[in-house]
C-alpha cells in the first residue's frame, strides 16, 4: 500500500525535526496523525546525506514497530549511531538531506534471475553474517546483477562469490522512496 503525498512529507518531517530537537535537547515531536499506513508496522531505513554524501543510514528490516515509530527511532539511530560515522553536528543540519525507505516484506528468492535491478533490494546470508543493499544503491553505482549480489557478500563480510553456495540464502524486496536527496 503506497503512502499519500501528505504522508510522505510528514514522515520526512518527523525525520527531521525529530534529529533537530534530539541536537537542542528538546523532547522529540512524534507524529501529530498518525494514519492507518503510519500504524502499520513496516520495515524502513533513514539515510541521511551531507552535500549529496552518504552521512548515515540505519534501518529495520523487519516489520519491528509501526512505520511512524521506525522513522522516528531509525532517524535517531541513522545521525548518531550509525558506527560509519561519528554523532551528527549541530552545524551539519543545513547541508542534511533525508531520505527513507518503506520495506515490503523479505522474499527468499532460489534463483537470482528474480533480482531485479533497480526494482529490487538484497537481503544475504550465511551463517551469522549478512548485509543488506536497498534498490537505490545498485542504481546509483551502475551496477549489474552479479556487481550487486558481490557488493552486498562485502557488506555481509563474505567472499564476493558467496552469493553462488549453497548454504547462502538471498532475499529480495522492494522500497517506497521518497525524500529530498538530490
Amino acid at each position: 500500500m503506497e503512502l499519500t503525498e501528505k504522508e510522505r512529507k510528514d514522515l520526512l518531517d518527523l525525520a527531521l525535526s525529530t534529529i533537530k530537537a534530539e541536537l537542542e535537547g528538546k523532547e522529540l515531536p512524534g507524529v501529530k496523525e498518525a494514519t492507518p499506513i503510519l500504524r502499520e508496522k513496516r520495515g524502513a531505513f533513514v539515510t541521511l546525506k551531507k552535500r549529496g554524501q552518504l552521512r548515515g543510514c540505519i534501518g529495520y528490516i523487519q516489520p519491528i514497530k509501526p512505520l511512524h515509530e521506525t522513522i522516528e527511532r531509525m532517524a535517531l539511530a541513522a545521525a548518531f549511531e550509525d558506527p560509519r560515522f561519528p554523532a551528527l553536528r549541530k552545524e551539519e543540519l543545513k547541508d542534511l538531506s533525508v531520505e527513507i525507505s518503506v520495506l515490503t516484506p523479505l522474499k527468499e528468492i532460489r534463483d537470482v534471475g528474480e533480482i531485479r535491478v533497480g526494482v529490487h533490494g538484497l537481503y544475504l546470508v550465511r551463517g551469522p553474517r549478512s548485509g543488506l543493499l536497498l534498490p537505490q544503491v545498485a542504481v546509483e553505482y551502475g551496477w549489474d546483477t552479479e556487481t550487486f549480489l558481490r557488493e552486498t557478500c562485502h557488506k555481509a563480510g563474505l567472499p564476493p562469490e558467496a552469493w553462488r553456495d549453497e548454504g547462502t540464502r538471498i532475499y529480495v524486496f522492494s522500497a517506497e522512496i521518497f525524500g529530498d536527496l538530490s
